[in-house]
């Protein structure tokens, strides 16, 4: 069954639909998985394909690889859309392949768009199906899996990853649709000029969809000079595709989280930037940003530069009083301090004082409150020496219960202002 025909042999669908790879030669970028002799492409090829899923970004060909892979292979092809699909749908399905299957011997691919979107019931619906070889799924998501999708699912399908295309895989693609005389544009007299050429590629970003797209546009609405020739100028080209979307879904989201907590922890003050821009650009809450940064502040550098911490928390307080735009410098200013500040992680000390506080144990007896009147007559606070009373201002005197009496949590560091924290608390205390 030929799913995608229709769409690459008519003339009024999009470009980017028109020009869908007809075979693994005429696919471009994904090497990692579909260069010559990898894994995928042999079993496409061998006509051996299981249940797998294509995770990547919008535009880099996860459809387009599901298209070839109906076109050349030797079984029955089924479309759902996990948006719009219920399970009485899947069930159909089901029941047709079951059926192919005894009666032809011919298995069943069960091609599944946005398949992050199926529900518990959904995906539960296909899952003996799956196990016995009735369908085989190939779904296409831009959401991580290992996130958004059962565990039941992706324990039955091999996870294929996708990157964005880069700018040659981008050119080609777009070189490919102007001279495509049967599916492009290679009927037409076009000129795209090279300073156009690069401006559609670049904001493309990767997305080879949003540049067919951008392409086409710009050809239709280009009115050809006297002598019938299309030219496409850079202005023509910024019109055509103009800023392109910053992607952040779900799991994008959280891996720039976590590259922005990174170089604050490494001390990269270019790429705290970056990734913080990225973030915001994207339209991530700032107050996101400023309470990383506070946490990250104490965690990475703690008493080694206090004043760590306070730029974090001024950072947040001008992101609360002020907002975006105008809390920007203090937010760039925080993240540069953090990353130049020296590093230490001395205060995570206090998970381990936390594990230690699940035991209940006796508070000791000269610790205790002796606030209120008989306190003296239980004994509480009795042997307590004031440090005040010393030399230096401490005494030598058990503070820690009996049971950890020799437990040490704190262990400084020699890293910047630690390093005299390290030295003042090496310092001979007053006898009893």
């Amino acid at each position: 069954m030929d799913l995608f025909s229709q769409s690459q042999g008519s003339t009024n669908a999009p470009l980017a639909d028109r020009m869908r790879p007809r075979s693994l030669d005429e696919f471009i970028g994904q090497e990692h998985i579909v260069g010559k002799g990898k894994l995928l492409r042999r079993a496409i090829e061998a006509d051996r394909l299981t249940s797998c899923i294509f995770y990547g970004p919008p535009g880099c060909g996860k459809t387009s690889l599901a298209s070839v892979i109906a076109l050349s292979c030797n079984a029955y092809f089924e479309k759902l859309n996990a948006v719009t699909a219920g399970v009485a749908e899947v069930r159909e399905v089901i029941k047709a392949a079951e059926n192919r299957l005894k009666l032809y011997n011919r298995p069943t691919y069960l091609l599944l768009d946005e398949c992050h979107r199926w529900s518990k019931s959904q995906s539960d619906s296909i899952l003996p199906s799956l196990e016995n070889g009735i369908i085989r799924l190939v779904g296409s998501t831009a959401e991580n899996p290992y996130v958004s999708m059962t565990p039941a699912i992706l324990s039955r399908c091999r996870i294929f990853e996708f990157y964005r295309l880069n700018k040659a895989e981008i050119k080609k693609a777009m070189t490919n649709a102007l001279l495509d005389k049967e599916r492009g544009y290679g009927n037409m007299d076009i000129d795209l000029e090279e300073d156009a050429l690069v401006h559609l590629v670049t904001v493309a970003g990767g997305d080879v969809r949003s540049a067919l797209n951008a392409l086409e546009l710009a050809v239709l609405t280009t009115t050809p000079n006297e002598n019938g020739k299309i030219i496409i100028d850079i202005n023509t080209a910024e019109q055509s595709i103009q800023q392109k979307v910053i992607q952040c879904d779900e799991s994008t989201y959280y891996d720039m989280l976590s590259a922005f907590c990174k170089s604050l922890r490494g001390g990269d003050a270019n790429a705290g930037l970056y990734w913080a821009g990225r973030m915001l650009t994207a339209g991530v809450d700032a107050r996101i940003i400023a309470r990383r940064m506070t946490a990250h502040a104490s965690e990475d550098v703690g008493l080694a530069d206090p004043m760590a911490l306070l730029q974090a928390m001024a950072a947040f307080d001008a992101v609360e009083r002020l907002g975006m735009p105008e809390c920007l410098l203090a937010l760039s200013q925080a993240i540069i301090y953090i990353c130049a500040a020296p590093k230490s992680n001395s205060v995570l000390a206090i998970h381990s004082a936390m594990a230690d506080a699940k035991e209940q144990v006796e508070v000791p007896n000269h610790l205790k409150d002796t606030s209120y009147s008989g306190s003296e007559k239980l004994g509480r606070g009795e042997g307590y020496l004031y440090p005040h009373d010393f030399e230096g201002h401490l005494t030598e005197q058990q503070y820690l219960p009996d049971a950890l009496k020799d437990k040490i949590y704190y262990i400084p560091s020699e890293q910047g202002f630690e390093k005299t924290i390290k030295e003042q608390m090496s310092k001979p205390r007053s006898k009893k």
